[in-house]
């Protein structure tokens, strides 16, 4: 199947990363609040997360088509390794497993984490910023100072997820 344009996958990663960001800052607040490990969990398979997967992949192949296709796919692993292992984490302290630590979770963020910003490294310069603008609307719908060719970009990107 021919992927679309790149256009279309890196603001979904984008969100993505910020999602995952968005579940550290819940797990620092761990210490005043009582966790909703399940929430976190549900968190991952939802929104622009849902599709995490195949959006990173298809970023790794279009790096691979221009010559970075190691160290994508090496980002790749790592960071599906980290969210998969943080999945893991978050399911056994749902259970109240002992093992699960907010410490560990947030190792894997980081983990995650890097490994998405080593990928978007990848990204041409101004696809990435283009990428940045749709994300940073999507996450904040009331500034309504969207050029017409970003708003758009965001139409189709809201009409994916």
């Amino acid at each position: 199947k021919k992927l679309e344009p790149l256009e279309t996958y890196v603001p979904a990663v984008i969100l993505t990363q910020l999602q995952i960001k968005d579940i550290e800052k819940s797990l620092d607040a761990l210490e005043v609040d009582q966790p909703q490990y399940a929430f976190y969990r549900s968190f991952l398979r939802s929104g622009p997360a849902a599709s995490f997967r195949s959006n990173i992949r298809a970023v790794a192949e279009y790096a691979s088509d221009g010559g970075r296709g190691k160290t994508a796919s090496d980002d790749v692993d790592r960071c599906l390794r980290a969210v998969d292992e943080l999945d893991s984490l978050l399911l056994r302290a749902s259970r109240n497993e002992g093992d699960a630590s907010a410490k560990l979770m947030k190792e894997k963020i980081s983990t995650a984490v890097n490994a998405l910003d080593s990928l978007l490294q990848t990204v041409p310069t101004d696809v990435l910023d283009k990428s940045k603008a749709i994300a940073d609307s999507y996450r904040n719908p009331d500034n309504n100072e969207v050029p017409e060719e970003l708003d758009q970009d965001l139409k189709e990107l809201q009409s994916i997820l």
